[in-house]
């Protein structure tokens, strides 16, 4: 489902539990995150809908390359001839979607929080198993602004990978954080600002850490990879995804 201006010239199309960010402005088109791989027609038809063109998106910026959000870059990449940004630590990510570090057996999750069931089914109707990984990524380095549609400035945010960054939006009073906080935990079916669970976060201890960086942007509209966005201010979303906790 596509929700346009979620934040001032940005666009969420919310697909299988994942969230895409079309950022725009005079010069084009800005994807973040790629869904997976049944989500790539859903992003033309909601480039289409906001009234753009496929030749108006100049590139891809991948917040990190787990599965869910690297799932239709190969393919997006190798149709609009369009490079897909990462940032330097996730180069191997990219290209190996499934070889992430976790600290906790996925498989037990479903068993101890059944209401992650359904996300995870809607997650792998939606194409999960078979991700292809992207090799030929375009590397940043953080806190220098891309020279893409909305300038977005990455904030290097490690944890949830090693190599996961957030993207602020200076002008645009907006911080898209990636899964550095979600408003819903794919693993718990969870509910409100917090970090994933150790089923897919390397280091959770190193992701609350990281959410210092998220509150400092000052950003009131905080655009979450899963789940509903959080208008209340980046400070609160992670004053609260800090008492949470680990999962």
């Amino acid at each position: 489902m596509l929700h346009t201006d979620v934040a001032p010239g940005v666009h969420r199309l919310a697909h299988a539990d994942v969230n895409v960010y079309l950022i725009e402005d005079d010069a084009g088109v800005t994807v973040v995150d790629t869904g997976l791989p049944a989500t790539a027609g859903r992003i033309e038809e909601a480039i289409s809908r906001i009234g753009r063109r496929i030749d108006d998106v100049q590139g891809v910026v991948l917040t990190h390359a787990h599965f869910d959000h690297v799932g239709s870059a190969k393919r997006l990449r190798e149709r609009w001839r369009v490079p897909v940004w990462a940032h330097r630590d996730e180069k191997f990510l990219a290209a190996h979607p499934y070889r992430y570090q976790h600290e906790r057996n996925r498989l037990l999750y479903p068993v101890r929080y059944p209401a992650c069931i359904p996300v995870l089914a809607r997650m792998t109707v939606a194409g999960a198993l078979w991700v292809r990984g992207v090799h030929d990524v375009t590397l940043f380095q953080d806190s220098q602004p891309l020279d893409l549609p909305g300038r977005p400035v990455p904030l290097h945010t490690p944890g949830h990978t090693y190599g996961h960054c957030a993207l602020h939006l200076p002008d645009r009073d907006t911080v898209i954080v990636g899964d550095a906080i979600v408003t819903l935990d794919p693993y718990t079916g969870r509910h409100g600002p917090q970090i994933v669970s150790g089923a897919a976060t390397a280091d959770s201890r190193t992701a609350l850490a990281s959410l210092a960086a998220i509150a400092g942007t000052g950003a009131k509209h905080v655009l979450v990879g899963h789940g509903e966005p959080w208008h209340d201010g980046a400070a609160v979303a992670v004053e609260r995804a800090v008492a949470a906790g680990p999962r």
